[in-house]
């Protein structure tokens, strides 16, 4: 099963890329495949969840900085996983 290590690698492996071709666009990453550029985190969030499910998979704005969890909420999700 992929974990979402696997897929913040596949994306720091297309980062070049996409900020060359798709700067500012919301990505969808599973499996470490690109799946779909979309114009909004919404639409992103809706496909990926019926595609998907719960995942893991990785919405991520292509150029935005690194969102960082507080400790609490990485913890609560290693925790019930």
């Amino acid at each position: 099963m992929a974990t979402i290590d696997n897929e913040l690698a596949a994306f720091e492996s297309m980062k070049p890329d996409l900020e060359a071709h798709q700067m500012g666009k919301w990505v969808l990453i599973n499996g470490g495949q690109l799946i779909a550029v979309y114009d909004s985190f919404e639409s992103a969030a809706i496909d990926a969840s019926a595609k998907f499910g719960r995942g893991p998979y990785l919405i991520r704005q292509v150029g935005a900085p690194p969102v960082t969890l507080p400790a609490s909420v990485a913890y609560f999700q290693y925790a019930h996983s």
